[in-house]
């Protein structure tokens, strides 16, 4: 597979007459891009550091992403419309030690992020984070970023949504970020979070039945898992209404207070397969994992709920073109 050329071209962003143009930013196996494309988009620059996860990138976009994003200039990024990243989340997550912006590397990544944004100034962005990100550090950390994005110019909107209320079965609650660019879109700026669905969907039905070498041997079950009679941990089976907890990228650990277990298999439970771990992220069955379990795992804990940026996306869109037609009616006046 040969890298993405990053090569200029500019031109007049007008949305009614193209699609928009991305680029994918911490792009893990490619979840904002499978979201963004959805709704219209065409990526023109992806970046990720890890090896695994620019082998699944590749397998499924047919180009590695560019390497470690800090030593890519900005003049060599091709313009675009929106930035997308879904900047690292372990220094801000409630399982980490919370460094953030005193992490030595992943929590001042957001700065390139910062840097792309101030020097190519695309029409709009969209971030995930860990929801942990809003209250880390006394809410100092979120105040500095949110800071940073209004001083580049930008109307900057964030929320906490739960995948869960979007037709995701799997409680996945994460921070978005959206921003606008002031000297296009005002201040005055008509963005929608996206509507909550009323029902949610349960993982039951995204489970395989008799499913062999994903299981957890008696002796775990025994001494770790039902160590205790407090309802730990959480085990589903195809009749289960209610969303799965929150895919961890640590899953593969077998962690009795934050996994979710399947009620299945020779020796009676296991973990999630390939399939139901893409169910409960919102990829499609045709997305290909070519890696090992440990590194699946990995990626799709780390990834992003895809119909959730998708719709977010969405909303972006209706924001350009509800731009646009108030541009057109001034003008005909």
């Amino acid at each position: 597979m040969q890298k993405t050329s990053i090569a200029s071209s500019a031109g007049k962003r007008d949305y009614s007459k193209r699609a928009f143009r991305f680029i994918d930013l911490f792009a893990g196996v490619g979840g904002m891009r499978l979201a963004l494309e959805s709704v219209g988009g065409t990526c023109v620059f992806s970046s990720e550091w890890d090896i695994h996860a620019q082998k699944t990138y590749a397998a499924n976009f047919g180009e590695v992403p560019h390497g470690d994003i800090t030593k890519i200039k900005t003049k060599d990024i091709p313009q675009f419309d929106i930035l997308s990243a879904g900047f690292p989340c372990q220094p801000f997550s409630s399982f980490g030690k919370r460094a953030g912006f005193k992490h030595k590397t992943q929590g001042t990544l957001f700065f390139d992020v910062l840097r792309i944004i101030e020097s190519k100034k695309p029409d709009a962005f969209i971030l995930e984070n860990v929801k942990g990100l809003i209250s880390h550090d006394r809410r100092r950390t979120m105040e500095t970023i949110l800071g940073a994005l209004d001083s580049a110019g930008y109307e900057v909107i964030h929320t906490v949504l739960n995948a869960a209320n979007f037709g995701v079965p799997q409680h996945r609650e994460r921070v978005y970020i959206v921003g606008f660019r002031r000297q296009k879109f005002g201040t005055d700026i008509d963005f929608q979070w996206p509507a909550k669905k009323r029902k949610t969907v349960g993982i039951g039905k995204y489970l395989e039945k008799n499913v062999e070498g994903f299981s957890i041997s008696k002796h775990l079950q025994r001494v770790y898992i039902f160590k205790k009679e407090d309802g730990r941990p959480e085990v589903v089976t195809s009749q289960t209404e209610t969303p799965a907890k929150t895919l961890v990228a640590s899953y593969h650990k077998i962690q009795r207070l934050s996994g979710t277990f399947v009620k299945d298999g020779p020796t009676g439970l296991r973990l999630l397969t390939p399939s139901e771990c893409k169910a409960i992220m919102g990829f499609p069955k045709t997305f290909q994992l070519p890696v090992s379990r440990t590194q699946m795992y990995r990626q799709m804990g780390n990834s992003v709920a895809v119909p959730v940026v998708s719709k977010i996306a969405k909303e972006i869109i209706a924001t350009f073109n509800s731009h646009l037609n108030q541009k057109r009616k001034q003008g005909q006046r």
